[in-house]
């Protein structure tokens, strides 16, 4: 769990033990170079929100993120994309617990643009679908209406607009829901695919992963495994 002063000072009057042991995983996982802190900030709360760890922890990313110039609008845009991979109903408690944080820390809560009817539809007027062609495939041959929902899913995302995520953000994001899920097969290699599309390279991968660790460390183990495959 990475965390600021603040929350470290809560832990220790829990237990001072533990909080040396955080604080010590905050700083070792911090200095990895490679990520940016908004992406940090990203991965933590995908990790808090894939756990179902919405107290101090969240809190404390969130708060980490605000004093590194993420805003909630941000990490909503983040939820909303994430909701995707982890489930609507993991992802609901996330955007109920911003919007108590916003409550609490006094700050308005952040406009977005409603998506257009042609992402929102799975009928003829719906727009393109986003899946590439070797995906869609594939998911045909497991269920048509499987492939219907990842249409509908990949073109409520498909906005690279001002207050997104980036390419890079998105599979960096993607490919750490895999990690925390343990889905390390097809779908991990996509999202690895992904964030290279997207400009990262196969060292920023792996910082993602190292950074991922302290969130389970016999999940990032696996992880390695099937990353060092992928990139072989």
């Amino acid at each position: 769990m990475t965390t600021t002063e603040t929350s470290l000072d809560r832990l220790a009057a829990l237990d001072p033990v533990f909080a040396q042991q955080v604080g010590a995983t905050a700083k070792h996982v911090r200095a990895i170079p490679e990520l940016t802190d908004r992406e940090k900030t990203f991965l933590c709360v995908t990790a808090d929100v894939c756990q179902a760890s919405l107290g101090l922890a969240f809190t404390a990313h969130v708060r980490a993120g605000l004093a590194a110039g993420v805003s909630t609008a941000d990490v909503r845009e983040l939820l909303r994309f994430v909701s995707y991979d982890c489930g609507y109903h993991a992802a609901t408690a996330g955007i109920e617990r911003i919007a108590e944080l916003e409550a609490e820390l006094g700050l308005p809560r952040p406009d977005a643009e409603p998506l257009a009817a042609e992402l929102l539809s799975t009928g003829p007027d719906a727009a393109p679908s986003p899946l590439p062609d070797e995906v869609r495939a594939r998911l045909d041959a497991l269920d048509p209406h499987f492939t219907g929902y990842f249409d509908l899913q990949s073109r409520m995302r498909t906005g690279h607009g001002p207050g997104t995520l980036s390419e890079r953000e998105r599979g960096l994001v993607s490919l750490s829901v895999d990690v925390h899920y343990q889905t390390l097969a097809d779908t991990f290699r996509i999202h690895v695919g992904r964030a290279l599309r997207g400009g990262a390279s196969p060292k920023d991968v792996r910082a993602a992963l190292r950074f991922n660790a302290q969130f389970g460390v016999t999940r990032a183990w696996r992880a390695w495994e099937a990353l060092n495959e992928i990139l072989a």
